[in-house]
């Protein structure tokens, strides 16, 4: 799977399927759900490290990951899903040089494909623009954006015609700075539906209604692994409890003095 690819899809109305993973066994799991894409995303900050936001993973962090998600993938490397990792808070809001540097780290000591970024101010769309011309393939992402949390919240985005507007533009700076795709968050359905129809490039929805070219989840959100989940990411099983359950139970049992199963014998290797 190439960055590229995924236009080919928009234009056949082939669904786009994205899960995010954190680790050498999330990886797998996503892998084997045949998901299209793979997004390091650094909502691992809250999922693994147990922060409260995404803003204190480091890009150090993001790699460590990243390199562990890329080790967890098996076959052919055109066989496997597309690797896409997030550049981090303050690794591309202090100049062009600077995110040039993490996200060639970042391609250069994983396997990610390419790296996804957030908003569409001036200054980012300078940034996109300088990393795509340099050969690393970018993600672009606007509405709910994490990384600005402190002045935006966690609340639905572009609700008035005026923050509407503004997004809409948004959207084609970023398609014409050479995003290759554009992750749309937590936005009104009819919006999504025309940056969807008015975009070239694929666009990825969370929170923003079926109209939009795909999806993408955080995969511990579906398996209902987290505390608190989003209004707009149901769990699909209730993992987080039939898990503590299982725990549970095996810790009972310890407690209770229940003898450990044991296994079966080793067979003896057949003479040569």
């Amino acid at each position: 799977m190439r960055p590229s690819d995924l236009i080919r899809y928009k234009q056949t109305g082939q669904p786009i399927t994205v899960l995010t993973a954190w680790d050498g066994l999330s990886a797998t799991l996503v892998q084997a759900a045949g998901a299209d894409l793979v997004l390091v995303g650094d909502s691992l900050a809250m999922v693994v490290l147990g922060h409260a936001t995404t803003l204190p993973v480091s890009l150090e962090q993001m790699l460590h990951h990243c390199q562990a998600v890329c080790r967890g993938l098996s076959g052919p490397l055109e066989q496997q899903p597309l690797v896409i990792c997030d550049l981090p808070f303050l690794s591309y809001q202090c100049g062009e040089d600077q995110a040039v540097a993490a996200a060639g780290l970042l391609l250069k000591d994983s396997g990610a494909a390419a790296v996804k970024l957030e908003g569409a101010e001036p200054e980012v769309v300078a940034v996109i623009d300088r990393l795509v011309r340099m050969g690393i393939p970018v993600m672009g992402h606007l509405g709910l954006t994490p990384q600005a949390v402190h002045r935006l919240g966690y609340r639905q985005q572009a609700q008035d015609p005026r923050s509407q507007e503004k997004l809409l533009r948004q959207a084609q700076a970023l398609e014409s700075a050479g995003c290759f795709s554009l992750v749309l968050e937590h936005v009104p359905t009819e919006l999504a539906a025309k940056v969807q129809a008015m975009l070239t490039i694929p666009v990825i929805g969370i929170g923003a209604g079926a109209s939009c070219d795909g999806q993408v989840r955080v995969t511990a959100d579906l398996l209902g692994l987290t505390p608190v989940q989003p209004p707009f990411s149901p769990a699909l099983i209730p993992g987080r409890q039939l898990m503590i359950e299982a725990l549970k139970g095996w810790v009972e049992q310890q407690r209770q003095g229940a003898a450990p199963p044991t296994s079966a014998p080793l067979q003896e290797a057949p003479d040569c």
